[in-house]
């Protein structure tokens, strides 16, 4: 019979490692109303989770309220510190793991794993308060002390692994740049064998060019002010100037037809690189912005670039430091200042600061 004194939860029972845990169905509004321990207070050596970071909290609300009708999150790990009883439905058979959890008025719940997504719902609450109803699994451990909550912890993420950019923009239907990008991809007669969908680097044999991350960051610059909304129109813009960057890197081309080796064009040619990529894609947003008639004839000029790795005076400093490949910002526009001026292209005001830069620093 329920009481004032407990709190009664519909769970199932389980076993993991000879430990009881349990697993119920808490609405989005209990858990504001059920009280949470807050760690933030105490040194990192007695809390059982990591600090909360409030800068996540925004951008994970806002997934939520943006997606009310698709969004989806895991289930919310928690510790009770604190004697409980379960009252199976049926003492015996299929029924026994079924039943009432009953756990002190005053007992504490310490998330173990999920504060950032409890912290985001409460958010979410607040502006969207008719979400209350909604409901998110929680899975209940008995909590054993702090040495076996920290250790819950650091087990809970020690096999957590982010995926891949490129996987992230894959297997993402909600991102327009990325489904643009995935789309220019798989209409491409080149490019659909030569970029690696799944893995954000590309290991020594693989016969791939470029990540799908590089080419979605390279392609939302290509359109970058351009872009009507309409997916299948600017498909077909970004795959013409690709497929018109491509004629005049034949290696591209004969990688994909198995006749060259990916590794070998990687490890001696900077235009086999994300920041190449990403360059030719700022430097084609300039000409198709322009609307110039006349765009793809002065690609031939990119031939006309010395794009060996060999060529350290052109590109150590540029696309190289110390030899090796760098995707950093002020590194991608140097890689994009060669292009434009290759092209005819002015450079802006900020590209024209670097590049003085630059040659201040080859002088020094």
């Amino acid at each position: 019979m329920e009481t004032l004194s407990t709190l009664n939860f519909p769970v199932i029972r389980g076993i993991q490692a000879g430990r009881e845990y349990y697993v119920s169905m808490w609405s989005l509004r209990m858990l504001k109303q059920i009280s949470i321990f807050d760690e933030q207070e105490l040194p990192p050596e007695l809390r059982a989770q990591r600090g909360l970071n409030r800068g996540r909290i925004p951008e994970i609300a806002s997934y939520m309220l943006d997606n009310p009708k698709d969004y989806i999150f895991s289930a919310i790990t928690a510790s009770i510190d604190s004697h409980v009883s379960f009252e199976p439905l049926d003492e015996s058979g299929k029924n026994s793991r079924l039943g009432m959890l009953r756990v002190p008025m005053d007992a504490k719940f310490i998330i173990n794993d999920g504060q950032h997504r409890r912290a985001a719902i409460l958010t979410a609450l607040e502006q969207k308060p008719e979400m209350a109803s909604e409901t998110i699994a929680v899975v209940f451990f008995l909590d054993l002390g702090l040495a076996r909550s920290q250790q819950m912890f650091a087990d809970l993420n020690r096999y957590a692994i982010r995926p891949s950019r490129s996987l992230g923009v894959l297997y993402d239907h909600r991102d327009a740049k990325g489904k643009l990008a995935k789309l220019v991809v798989m209409k491409s007669e080149v490019f659909r064998e030569i970029v690696e969908m799944a893995k954000n680097s590309l290991a020594l044999r693989s016969s791939k060019l470029f990540t799908l991350s590089a080419f979605y960051t390279a392609t939302a610059v290509l359109v970058e002010g351009i872009a009507t909304g309409v997916l299948e129109d600017d498909a077909d813009v970004a795959r013409d100037f690709w497929e018109a960057v491509a004629k005049h890197f034949p290696a591209w081309s004969q990688i994909r037809d198995g006749k060259l080796a990916a590794s070998e064009v990687r490890e001696g040619y900077i235009h086999s690189h994300g920041i190449a990529l990403q360059a030719l894609g700022c430097a084609g947003n300039c000409l198709l912005k322009n609307g110039s008639s006349g765009w793809k004839s002065r690609l031939r000029n990119l031939e006309e670039i010395d794009w060996s790795r060999r060529n350290a005076k052109l590109w150590e400093g540029r696309a190289l430091i110390g030899g090796k490949v760098t995707k950093a910002t002020s590194n991608v526009i140097l890689t994009t200042n060669v292009i434009k001026k290759a092209l005819g292209i002015d450079l802006d005001e900020n590209e024209l600061r670097i590049e003085e830069a630059f040659s201040r620093s080859k002088h020094d």
